[in-house]
């Protein structure tokens, strides 16, 4: 099946950027506290869950390209109508921009809570959602390769937070990660299926395919994105066992924050406050990337401009997020929309290889029945 939408030059990228895409997309408001959720599971061994978690992220985004592969230059919208029929797949590709929405909710719901719980506890939240969705809207508007521009600025403007992780190891015990495997095979799996939230976003993989010149180069940079992003989460958890005791990472919330509040320089007392808002430049990868994803389906479902589009999605959002207020609301939508995500992001991928295979063969042995008759 063909591309409906023609692509022009101009919205190509080249494939060594979707090692920012990819890494930019996955990075964002969960490594602020995903610590204490994988250590209520796994105890001292999260750090083999976060591991897990992210060796079955390249498991997924091989088969994700092996399908894209199969159909050339379309995305994940266009194979969904090619194998489940029209009205099927138009269904399934609403269903899809659907969970770009809560994501994109999830996302911003998030960081508005970070903002004020840690700098501006009194700040409305209608007026941080405004702020934020003005900015998101604006970098949409000027088109992907404005947004590929904007992930590879955040990921290149936030390496220096890395070294900041050094320094509370001389605070750390080794100590706290032994024994190793104490806890059974269960929980070490259930604490790598708590991650869902946190590492998910290189699906987007699946929509922006098609902008791609050289796809035959893919691998490579989609691959070592995955990596700096197993780095990046496996030497927080690290940090984080090696630091807190027992009883105080389940109790702490923002544990990769509360690691930001120990670090005071001559010239800066409150570090964590200066994290808590350069976060916003790693989160709006995230925001873009996903309103773009569902802004690609709404357009194969309906004749809507990206202005009209961008604008209704934002009055939406800005909605949802005056809804939902307490800390349990939001807790409750992170853990329904963690486990959606999982069968979105890890286990369909898998069944839509499978499938695209069966079809293929089923075109191909249907080709030469018919050069034969």
């Amino acid at each position: 099946m063909k591309n409906p939408i023609q692509l022009s030059p101009k919205e190509m990228i080249n494939a060594y950027l979707l090692f920012f895409v990819v890494h930019g997309a996955q990075v964002g408001v969960g490594i602020q506290g995903f610590q204490r959720i994988i250590y209520q599971e796994a105890r001292q061994d999260a750090w083999i869950s976060v591991l897990l978690a992210c060796i079955a992220t390249h498991i997924v985004t091989f088969c994700m390209i092996k399908t894209l592969e199969i159909y050339g230059s379309n995305d994940l919208y266009g194979i969904q109508q090619d194998i489940y029929g029209k009205w099927m797949g138009n269904f399934l590709n609403a269903m899809y921009v659907f969970y770009c929405f809560v994501a994109f909710f999830s996302i911003l719901r998030n960081y508005i809570e970070v903002i004020q719980a840690w700098i501006f506890p009194s700040i409305g939240t209608w007026f941080l959602s405004a702020t934020l969705l003005i900015i998101i809207i604006y970098a949409f508007t000027g088109g992907l390769r404005v947004i590929v521009g904007v992930s590879f600025f955040s990921v290149i403007l936030s390496l220096w937070m890395i070294p900041m992780l050094a320094f509370p190891l001389k605070y750390s015990s080794v100590d706290s990660l032994f024994p190793i495997l104490e806890n059974d095979i269960r929980s070490i799996l259930k604490g790598a299926h708590s991650m869902t939230f946190t590492i998910i976003g290189f699906e987007i993989l699946n929509v922006i395919y098609p902008f791609v010149k050289d796809k035959k180069n893919i691998r490579k940079p989609v691959h070592l994105g995955l990596l700096f992003s197993t780095f990046i989460y496996l030497s927080v958890m690290l940090v984080s066992i090696t630091y807190y005791s027992e009883g105080k990472l389940v109790k702490t919330i923002w544990a990769t924050l509360t690691l930001f509040s120990f670090i005071s320089f001559p010239f800066i007392e409150r570090f964590e406050f200066v994290a808590v808002c350069f976060w916003m430049l790693i989160i709006i990868p995230n925001l873009c990337l996903y309103l773009w994803a569902a802004y690609r389906g709404a357009i194969r479902l309906v004749n809507i401009r990206g202005t009209t589009f961008v604008w209704i999605f934002s009055f939406f959002v800005f909605i949802a997020t005056l809804i939902i207020q307490t800390r349990t609301q939001i807790n409750t939508i992170n853990t329904i929309f963690g486990h959606i995500a999982f069968y979105v992001v890890f286990v369909y991928p898998i069944l839509l290889w499978v499938l695209a295979i069966l079809k293929k063969n089923f075109r191909s042995k249907k080709v030469q029945k018919n050069e034969q008759t």
